[in-house]
């Protein structure tokens, strides 16, 4: 009896921690991604480098295009590069990182945090017409490195 209140324990704390990750992304696509393929929503996300409380600027190199690796570049307010940058990047072998708005477009993080697109590889590469989709590594200069997803 002790176990399976133990196990019914454990499933619960897991469930908890799943929906509280979900709730604080809890965000449909952005623009770009809205009505995409395998668009799973947008999430917080904080740069290795993170500036706390302060407003950055980025431009974005691919715009919202998951079969092409992007750079995530920081600029200044007015698109002049600050030597910042994140690339695109796998979370599994189907669910990409996919940075937004457009290309080349400068936008503001507030307290340095984007919101990134989710994508499912899989889904969006059968709504290319595709059998299957995966995440896969790729270069964006000038990132050191980025992902994109990848059909068969």
């Amino acid at each position: 009896m002790v176990r399976l209140f133990t196990i019914f324990m454990l499933s619960a704390l897991s469930m908890m921690t799943a929906f509280s990750a979900m709730a604080d992304e809890g965000h449909g696509p952005s623009v770009g991604a809205k009505g995409m393929a395998g668009a799973l929503g947008v999430f917080s996300f904080k740069p290795d480098d993170w500036k706390q409380g302060e407003m950055t600027y980025w431009s974005d190199t691919d715009g919202v295009n998951p079969g092409a690796a992007g750079c995530h570049v920081g600029t200044d307010k007015d698109g002049n590069p600050n030597g910042r940058m994140f690339g695109e990047a796998c979370l599994s072998d189907t669910l990409l990182v996919e940075s937004n708005p457009g290309v080349d477009v400068v936008h503001a993080h507030s307290d340095d945090v984007g919101h990134p697109d989710k994508f499912d590889c899989d889904v969006w590469c059968k709504g290319q017409g595709s059998a299957k989709g995966i995440c896969v590594a790729a270069p964006a200069p000038p990132c050191a490195a980025s992902a994109k997803c990848s059909c068969e």
